[in-house]
């Protein structure tokens, strides 16, 4: 594979000089305006290595450097410069984090010396990423389909939560969504610790023994103890060990954290959690969203104002088809009415009241209504 190497330089002869001496060794791109080319940064394939001149007229090599490893934080770095001294050099190590600062004009054999162990460590960098990446994808998919054999439940309940905690995660503006759905994927591990029944009877709603709950108190615990063996996965695994805390610092574990201190990670699974439960166990989202309700202490304000959201008009009214017989003031169309033919008769989203409801009885009469009608109807 050859390396793609970005040269950047406010002079064009400069830029053409290098490139014939580079490109039959490497893929070369060139730019004289440092904000065009964190533009083509940005939009390209990833570089293997970015070489950049110190004196430039939009922003000097280092200010330009600090950004290409914001957006390319593997790609190597290193300064080709004529205006040389110390304090640039010690500059552009501390701040630029380049790998080398070369003066100008620099030999070709040096150059080509110097860019092969820059694309080198490029290699080395990102191979250790995708082995990182390749483990921690085996290990999780591992430890998901264990959960999966010993505890189906657990493994139904973790595919319905994902969906949740990415959507609340998207609303928080989290940028490592990746954290997150690993979280809610390896958070119901600790359960494989419970005796046969007790996810059963606690989906169901049934009061555990005190030995149950204190073992489902432990699950996060347990859950974290084991991720955290794995690379990279310390800020997940204090997520799941904070999947049954209380916004009110309620819950555990006991220590005394409460508020915005818990991580956002824990808060998200919490609420999530609890909301799958709650509509199991009474099969209606604005029954589920009301339970939340009745206790809103435990769950973080802006999380819960976010799943209404989710959930939109159902998080306050139930969705019920009844006959027109069975209507009554108060009740919102949830969908049109429509004559036994299809003409419009009644428009979605009108709130009933006596008027409507006997023009709907008069119609039925005369035209014939096609029936049901489905209606929200508040709690």
């Amino acid at each position: 594979m050859r390396h793609r190497v970005l040269l950047v330089d406010d002079e064009p002869n400069i830029l053409s000089s290098l490139k014939r001496q580079l490109r039959a060794y490497y893929d070369v791109y060139t730019a004289d305006d440092p904000e065009k080319a964190l533009v083509d940064l940005k939009n390209e394939k990833p570089f293997s290595v970015v070489i950049s001149d110190y004196r430039m007229p939009q922003m000097n090599g280092i200010a330009f450097l600090k950004e290409v490893k914001a957006y390319s934080p593997e790609t190597t770095r290193m300064i080709l410069t004529g205006f040389a001294d110390l304090d640039s050099a010690i500059m552009a190590v501390n701040d630029g984090h380049v790998f080398r600062f070369l003066t100008k004009p620099c030999e070709k054999a040096v150059l080509l010396e110097n860019i092969n162990e820059a694309a080198n460590q490029y290699e080395l960098i990102t191979s250790k990423r995708i082995l990182l990446e390749q483990t921690l994808k085996g290990s999780v998919e591992l430890l998901t389909e264990i959960t999966s054999l010993v505890n189906p439940l657990a493994s139904e309940r973790i595919s319905r939560v994902r969906r949740y905690v990415k959507y609340l995660a998207k609303k928080k503006d989290v940028k490592a969504l990746w954290r997150l759905d690993i979280a809610a994927m390896l958070s119901q591990l600790g359960l494989l610790i419970l005796p046969p029944g007790t996810m059963e009877a606690y989906i169901a709603g049934h009061e555990l023994t005190a030995e149950q709950v204190q073992l489902f108190e432990m699950h996060p615990v347990v859950a974290k103890d084991l991720v955290v063996k794995l690379p990279r996965m310390k800020t997940i695994a204090e997520m799941i060990a904070y999947q049954l805390k209380g916004f009110d610092g309620s819950g555990t574990p006991r220590d005394g954290i409460e508020g915005e201190a818990i991580p956002l990670g824990g808060r998200i699974l919490r609420i999530a959690l609890d909301y799958d439960l709650y509509l199991h166990q009474y099969g209606n989202q604005r029954a589920a969203f009301g339970k939340l309700e009745e206790q809103s202490q435990m769950y973080d304000p802006e999380l819960l104002y976010y799943l209404e959201g989710m959930l939109g008009v159902e998080a306050r009214y139930e969705v019920k088809s009844l006959t027109i017989q069975e209507l009554l003031p108060g009740m919102i169309l949830y969908e049109d009415v429509l004559s036994d033919k299809g003409a419009m008769l009644l428009r979605k989203s009108l709130e009933l009241d006596k008027d409507k409801i006997d023009r709907i009885h008069m119609f039925a009469h005369k035209v014939g209504v096609a029936d049901p009608i489905t209606v929200l109807v508040a709690e």
